[in-house]
């Protein structure tokens, strides 16, 4: 039974897709969790500020990281 490369590269897709979630839910709860041993859980907005700006600047540096891998993988990929 031969399988499709399209087939074989949307379900490769939605793999990775589905385990993301699965990490960003686990990453989400540890960050809570952290904040919560610093902060009271349900402290209002100072510890929901916390969580905000802690989430936004891991995910700038994760897309940073993500972008100067992907500069350099084209830098070596040109003759």
């Amino acid at each position: 039974m031969e399988i499709k490369s399209s087939y074989l590269g949307t379900m490769i897709g939605l793999a990775t897709v589905a385990f993301g979630l699965l990490a960003a839910g686990a990453w989400n709860a540890f960050i809570k969790d952290l904040i919560g041993i610093f902060l009271q859980p349900g402290k209002g907005l100072w510890a929901e500020l916390l969580y905000a700006v802690l989430v936004t600047l891991l995910a700038i540096w994760v897309i940073g990281a993500l972008g100067r891998l992907a500069a350099a993988q084209e830098r070596q990929s040109k003759p």
